[in-house]
């Protein structure tokens, strides 16, 4: 397997440093970028969407579970169908949610399957997110600009009383940068090992997506 170049301590030093000095500037681009998206405007979004969830029937307000803000993550799972390795693996990096809850915002899933089969999903995966069907009522996911042709997305909300408001959505690799794996591989010599990097010739690389798996079907 190709290996990087090998080299002394002190030219190691001086390449991480020069490298570091641009990490710097992304880090501070990324900074001016949440700041902007922190005076985007905000639309009035209708609540009487129909939820199924765990504790039984819910309206948008009700999934805030009191608080002010709400992400919700829309999960491609439609009704009799697999549910998607991306989601999958998005939804596994997901860690304890009492570090968002104590600054006011609450995380979620939805799908367009069947609570029953939300919950098989659920369940085999082990996971505790929040997750709810939206089989029940209008296309919450769609009017949020996840449809069924286009897939997953995030929608971001905020409450004010009984009124929501809608305040982000992010798709594709949107919603891709802040997966904790995908940014811990970032960081290794390798990457991701996907062939759309710009990698050095040598490097391992297979098609996008073709080595996702559930996290229980890893040999």
């Amino acid at each position: 397997m190709t290996l990087p170049k090998i080299v002394s301590a002190e030219e190691w030093q001086a390449a991480r440093d020069e490298l570091l000095i641009e990490e710097k500037a992304a880090t501070r681009a990324l900074d001016a970028l949440a700041a902007k998206r922190r005076r985007l405007p905000m639309v009035e979004f209708r609540t009487d969407y129909v939820f199924d969830g765990a504790a039984g029937k819910a309206d948008l307000l009700d999934l805030f579970d009191g608080r002010r803000q709400l992400i919700v993550y829309h999960f491609m799972l439609e009704p009799g169908g697999e549910a998607c390795l991306g989601c999958s693996s998005f939804t596994d990096n997901i860690g304890n949610l009492a570090h968002l809850h104590a600054r006011d915002t609450t995380f979620v899933l939805t799908s367009r399957a069947p609570l029953a089969e939300v919950e098989s999903v659920r369940r085999r995966m082990g996971w505790t997110v929040p997750w709810y069907s939206t089989a029940g009522g209008a296309d919450f996911n769609g009017d949020c600009g996840a449809r069924i042709d286009q897939g997953f997305g995030l929608s971001v909300f905020l409450r004010d009383g009984d009124r929501v408001f809608r305040t982000y959505f992010t798709t594709s690799r949107g919603v891709d940068r802040i997966r904790p794996d995908f940014e811990l591989l970032d960081l290794t010599p390798y990457g991701r090992q996907e062939t759309w990097e710009d990698s050095p010739e040598g490097w391992p690389q297979t098609p996008p997506y073709g080595w996702w798996r559930y996290h229980d079907e890893y040999l």
